[in-house]
Parts: structure tokens; C-alpha cells; sequence
């Protein structure tokens, strides 16, 4: 692996140029010292145990110095309907050309050029949200931090519609693979609304790796409804952190869906730091092929009368393989704690397999905490009724399977998203995942 780090401190030196901001010239530095010593992770991790990262490992990437805003089709991956901004970021640049903001009231803008502005917020949260201490990738991503989207919304802001962030990876270099490392910053002050939308997306058929790290930071009463699209393309790499953190009475709802990718890792890390706290994880993958999607989330309840729902779906085809990972921690302090966690996995092939751990570390007495988890296959008997109804077997299939979603589809509440989410369902359970 010495030669791979190598060639990270070469790009590292070629692409990192100090003047920013001191501070953010000393975060990048000590991040990516911290990442030198430690490297990456390897299965004798025990939270990688099952997710060997070697596609990214034991390849050199390097940077695209200038954005490729015409190598990708970008209008059709806009997201539909009225939205109070839209950024746009190819190949980790941010392309202020094709990105919009509709909506009075809030800062929406490049990352960098907000820290250029030497905004207090930015101090205070970036890189303390997500501690690059942590994780060898958030190190790496904080490292390399060149740009990303930055948001804050003041206290009693309520946005009717949403913000969508579009990170596009075109893969176009000449001679190596490409990488990216996205970055954003969400701040909601007390009693503010707001939905955001992160999609990340990119051709087929082309080698790239794209790390990215969101930390959002949630004031008194603040709403916040957060969408993950990964719909990387098919010979990708995407390793993606969110971390959030809470105070007294904020509402957290967080979709994770993961359509693409050959190697998917999604880390996910709610804290709730003030009493009331409500919190949602809803997650979809959809894995086939030798694909891996591994998703590893905590909930650290460190206050009392919180309440967290958590249900994550994967259906695998093929030779795919998904982890799952679910870690509810309940504080001694956080007496009331109302905890539900629920993971299914639906087989469609004898060679496909899933991992599941769901974690339970309880350190408080008067508490309600539960979690379920079950693997299995497409049911005979719910086949045989639909085929004796004159239905013929691929569409049967596919109705089992779209049923198997619905439960997480009909809680993507922004319908632009849930049709676009169903879109692909039906793109891949037609094509990819072989049920036509």
C-alpha cells in the first residue's frame, strides 16, 4: 500500500494550494496527516470487517484541475418541480454557470467561498460535526477539501421547496482513474424547515472514486429532511459520511437510496444532543451483479425523551452482496428513549448474500428499544396466487419486489424524488436485476 500513499501525498503536494484560509490550510494539513499514518481500513477492522475497499486501495487517483461541465447530459438529472436553489458541482468544482437560487432568506453557496467570507458558523461546525479523527475517509476527504456546498438557514426560515445539490463525476482524464471529494455544511438555526437533496451521479463503464462527507447541524425545533441519491455509475467507488447533530426538539428525517456504484459505502451518524429529539433513518438499495453495498448507521440517543425509527431495505440479485450495520446507542442520561430498528434483505438469487448486525448498547434503564431483522426470498405461495390470477411470472416477480419497497418508497414524502427513485426501480428490476 506505501506506493499508493505515495502516489495520495503527490497529488496532495500537484493540488492543494494554501490562501483560502489559514485555518482551513491547517485543518487539511493535520487531516491529511492523520490519514498518512493511518491509511486505509482493511477487513481487520472490525467495522469493515465485511468491505474490503481494495478497488480504492490498491489504485492511484488522481484529480480533474478543471471541470468537464459539458462531458455529462446535467439537464436531465435536475431535479423536477420549484426549488429554493440548485448547485451544481462536475468533477468537484463548483460550476456556478448552471447552478441557480430562487429563495430569499438563506445562504446557499460554494464552500469555499463561503470560508472565504470567514462566516463564525463555518468555524465552529466544519470538520467538528464529522471529526476526521474518526475515519481514515473523512480524513481523506477533509484533506483534500476544495469546494462543496455550503447552507444556513437563520432562525424561523421555512423553506416551501427544496435545495438540491448535484455532484456529477464525468471520469474524464487521461491516464488515470479520477477522484472526488465532495464536502457539505448544513446549518438550520432554531425553528427553521428545510429539504435537501443530494444526488450524486456519473457514466457508466468508467473507473472513479468519489468520497464524500455531509455534516448538518440542526438548531432548537429545526426540521430537517435530507435525501441521499447515490446512482453512481456501475464501475464506481462511493464512500459517503452524514453526520448530524441535534438540539432539544429538532426533527431529523434522513433517506439514504443507493441504485449504482460497483463498491458503496454509506456511514451514517445521528447524534441527539438535546432533549425531544425525533429522528428517522429510511434506507433502499438495490444491489446486482458482484456489487457490495455496505451501510453502517448509528443513532447515539445522549439525552433524555428522544425518539428514533429506523427501517432499511436491499434487494440483491446476482452475485451481489449488501451489509448492513445498525447501531443504536442509548446514553445513561437519556431516560424515555423510544428506539425501533427494522433491516430486511430480499434474496433473488441463491448466490447473493447479505451481512446484518443490528447493535443495541443500552447503558440507561427506562428505556424502549427493539430491532428486527430478516433475509428471504420472493414467496412461493404469494407468486402462485398472482400467476393463478393471470399473471404471468415476470410481472408477478416484479410486483412482489416493488411491494417489498413500497414501505420505503411511500416515506420519500418529495414526490419528484419518490417517482424518479420508482423510475429506476423499475429500470432495474426490468433490466439489471433480471426479473423481465
Amino acid at each position: 500500500m506505501g506506493h499508493i500513499l505515495d502516489s495520495y501525498a503527490a497529488e496532495w503536494e500537484r493540488a492543494i494550494r494554501p490562501g483560502v484560509s489559514p485555518a482551513l490550510d491547517r485543518m487539511r494539513r493535520i487531516a491529511f496527516d492523520h490519514f498518512m499514518a493511518r491509511g486505509f481500513p482493511t477487513t481487520r477492522d472490525e467495522e469493515w470487517r465485511f468491505t474490503s475497499v481494495s478497488p480504492i486501495a490498491d489504485r492511484v487517483f488522481g484529480l480533474i484541475d478543471e471541470p468537464h461541465s459539458d462531458a455529462f447530459d446535467i439537464e436531465s438529472h435536475r431535479l423536477p418541480g420549484p426549488l429554493a436553489a440548485e448547485l451544481i458541482f462536475v468533477d468537484g468544482h463548483y460550476v456556478s454557470g448552471a447552478s441557480r437560487h430562487t429563495a430569499q432568506g438563506l445562504r446557499v453557496e460554494s464552500l469555499v467561498s463561503a470560508i472565504g467570507s470567514g462566516r463564525e458558523a463555518i468555524e465552529r461546525h466544519l470538520a467538528r460535526v464529522a471529526p476526521f479523527d474518526r475515519g481514515p475517509f473523512v480524513a481523506l476527504n477533509t484533506a483534500f477539501l476544495s469546494d462543496g456546498a455550503y447552507v444556513e438557514l437563520p432562525a424561523g426560515t421555512v423553506l416551501e421547496q427544496p435545495i438540491h445539490i448535484l455532484f456529477v463525476a464525468t471520469g474524464r482524464s487521461v491516464g488515470q482513474a479520477t477522484m472526488s471529494h465532495p464536502r457539505v455544511l448544513v446549518g438550520l438555526g432554531p425553528n427553521s424547515q428545510a429539504t435537501i437533496v443530494e444526488t450524486y451521479i456519473g457514466p457508466d463503464s468508467v473507473s472513479y472514486f468519489t468520497n464524500a462527507v455531509t455534516e448538518a447541524v440542526l438548531g432548537e425545533n429545526a426540521v430537517l429532511n435530507h435525501y441521499t441519491l447515490e446512482h453512481e455509475g456501475n464501475g464506481a467507488c462511493h464512500v459517503g459520511a452524514i453526520n448530524v447533530q441535534a438540539e432539544r426538539s429538532a426533527t431529523c428525517t434522513l433517506h439514504a437510496i443507493s441504485t449504482g456504484g460497483a463498491l458503496v459505502r454509506n456511514d451514517v451518524v445521528a447524534a441527539l444532543n438535546g432533549e425531544g429529539v425525533d429522528c428517522t433513518l429510511n434506507g433502499l438499495y438495490l444491489v446486482d451483479e458482484q456489487r457490495l453495498v455496505d451501510n453502517h448507521t448509528t443513532i447515539d440517543h445522549a439525552q433524555p425523551h428522544c425518539a428514533s425509527r429506523e427501517i432499511y431495505k436491499g434487494i440483491l440479485a446476482d452475485h451481489a452482496r449488501g451489509v448492513f450495520n445498525g447501531k443504536i446507542i442509548v446514553r445513561p442520561d437519556a431516560q424515555k428513549t423510544d428506539a425501533k430498528q427494522t433491516n430486511r434483505a430480499l434474496l433473488l438469487s441463491e448466490d447473493a448474500q447479505i451481512n446484518t448486525k443490528p447493535q443495541l448498547e443500552i447503558f440507561a434503564n427506562d428505556v424502549k428499544c427493539t430491532h428486527g431483522a430478516a433475509v428471504g426470498q420472493l414467496d412461493d405461495e404469494a407468486l402462485f396466487y398472482l400467476r393463478s390470477r393471470g399473471v404471468n411470472a415476470a410481472q408477478a416477480r416484479r410486483l412482489l419486489i416493488h411491494a417489498f419497497a413500497a414501505d420505503v418508497l411511500n416515506r420519500l414524502k418529495l414526490e419528484p424524488v419518490r417517482a424518479g427513485v420508482e423510475a429506476r426501480l423499475q429500470r432495474q428490476l426490468a433490466g439489471k436485476l433480471r426479473v423481465a
